[in-house]
Formats: structure tokens, sequence, C-alpha cells
């Protein structure tokens, strides 16, 4: 016998992010059924119990929640079906909870949409790169009306370890813009410590040490000070990826007339990482922007 729809779970948008939380969905026993773009993706998951959709609409069948773990606006509404007949069928009579990060603008005019096609909507977007994803120790900023807060805050567990209410639409997007501010300008100063310290002939892993023994230590700092140390630039949030949350929150800055000075600086920094051929490195790799900047004002 399947599964009753009204207890399946459906999972969109199956990358670096989107897989291992699927997979900690799949492992503590959800009933799940996903699809990704490309198939390959989703193998992982079939071997965890999941099922394999054949096209979004089918996910949207079989089950009454679906996350979407979508890299922007454009995927989302592709996904949907949004602007075409199959948007109301796709939506009608099921929560659908957007985890990705995009406009707070996109994601009030998306719930208005779903609203008056007959659905529920709700924003999980999580704080944590591919480490907290895989541990299952990412934090979830929830908003949306109180039913489709009350259908989705229970499944978040396997996937999140803590989960904040952040009241309505578009207040948890906001809120993860907020706390992104905080981490790509940390990541920035963190390589730039690094930087100066290497360019004085100081011991990195000293250094790495000193502030992992001080008040300025935390998961981040660690994490990131170690790939500075080994100069490993493996994904666990891309520089395309950062820049992308970056522009974000400048437009969102821009629109409610909030400075945001250091956040500038930073996005010229990402942009030039970029622009050197690392978009799809790790974001400590915003170092190779420092050293482009040394290298033409240095002695």
């Amino acid at each position: 016998m399947g599964v009753d729809p009204a207890e399946r779970v459906g999972f969109i948008g199956l990358g670096v992010m989107g897989q291992p939380m699927a997979l900690n969905l799949a492992r503590a026993g959800t009933p799940l059924t996903v699809w990704n773009r490309t198939p390959a993706r989703c193998e992982p998951l079939r071997a965890a119990g999941a099922e394999v959709a054949a096209g979004p609409a089918e996910v949207f069948r079989r089950a009454r929640v679906v996350f979407l773990m979508l890299a922007n606006g454009p995927a989302i509404d592709s996904v949907l079906g949004r602007g075409a007949p199959e948007f109301a069928a796709n939506v009608s009579g099921r929560v659908t909870v957007h985890m990705g990060t995009t406009s707070p603008e996109y994601s009030r005019g998306l719930e208005a949409e779903i609203h008056a096609a007959g659905g529920a909507y709700a924003e999980a977007p999580v704080s944590g790169s591919r480490g907290p994803a895989e541990e299952g120790r990412l934090v979830a900023m929830l908003a949306g009306d109180p039913a489709a807060v009350a259908a989705t805050r229970p499944l978040l567990p396997p996937m999140c370890h803590e989960t904040h209410p952040c009241g309505p639409v578009p207040n948890a997007l906001l809120m993860k813009l907020s706390v992104n501010i905080f981490l790509i300008t940390m990541v920035t100063g963190l390589a730039e410590s690094f930087h100066f310290a290497a360019r004085h002939g100081l011991d990195e892993r000293r250094l790495l040490d000193v502030l992992d023994a001080g008040p300025m230590a935390s998961t981040v700092s660690r994490a990131k000070g170690g790939k500075l140390l080994a100069r490993d630039f493996g994904v666990q949030a891309s520089i395309a990826n950062v820049l992308d949350n970056n522009r974000l929150i400048a437009e969102a800055a821009r629109a409610s007339g909030v400075a945001s000075p250091l956040l500038d600086v930073c996005h010229a920094l990402y942009r030039e990482t970029l622009a050197l051929g690392h978009g799809r490195s790790d974001m400590a790799a915003v170092l190779h922007a420092l050293e482009s900047r040394t290298s033409l004002t240095g002695p």
C-alpha cells in the first residue's frame, strides 16, 4: 500500500544544500517524493527510500507539503508552472515551502498568487552551509500564515536543529538577509586577516590557534579558517552564490533607504573574485581578490 498523500512530503531541488537536506528527511523516515532537474542527483535519495518523481507536477500530486530548495525566482517559477494553467493545479490544496534565498518582494508576490490559487505558502530559509546541511544542524527562519507554519514546522527537525518563527511573509527572508550581512562581512574579514598575516610572514596555523582560543571563535571561523589555512576552496557556499545573496541584500537595503557600507565593499571583492574565475569556489576564495589587489598596489 502507498503512503497517503496527506502524509507524504515533497522535495524539489537537490543541489549542494538540497540533497543533504532531503537525505536527512528520508533517513528520519519521512515519506518523501523528490525531483531534480539533473536526474543523477536523485539516486542517493532513491537509495535512502524516497520516491523519485518524473517531474515537478508529480511531486505536487503525491504530497501535501512540498519543499523547494532552488537557486532563484526563475527556477521556482519554472517548477511551479507560474503563469501557466498548471500553476493552480500544482499549488491548490498544498503547502509550498520556499527554503532558498530570493528577494523579499519576490516571496511576497509568490505568496499572494499561491493564496489566490487556493494553496498555502511558507518561507523557511536556512542559515548554514553544506556541512551543517549534512549534519542536520541548519537554523531555519519560518514565516507565513499560522496554518502554513503549523504544517511546516514539525517537518523541519531532521534538517534544522533550531527553528525561529519570524511572523508573516517576507520576514523570514528579511531575517535571512540580515544574518547573511554578518556572515559575508565576517568571512571577508577573516580572509583579510589571513592575507595580512601571510604577507607579514606570520604562522597562519598560529593565527588560527589564537582565533580559536579567543572570544571571536565560532564554527564559521574554524571552518573557513581551516579552508584558508589549507587553501582548500572546495565549495560549501560558492562565490557566485554569495555574490547573488550580496546583491539581494543591497537591493533590499536601497529599496528601504538603509546604508550598507561594509556590504558594498564585500560586493566589490566577491565580484572581483568571480571575475578572476573562482565563481564555483567556496566563499573563502575571496582571498584571491585580496591577493590580487595587493599585487597591483604592493611594492
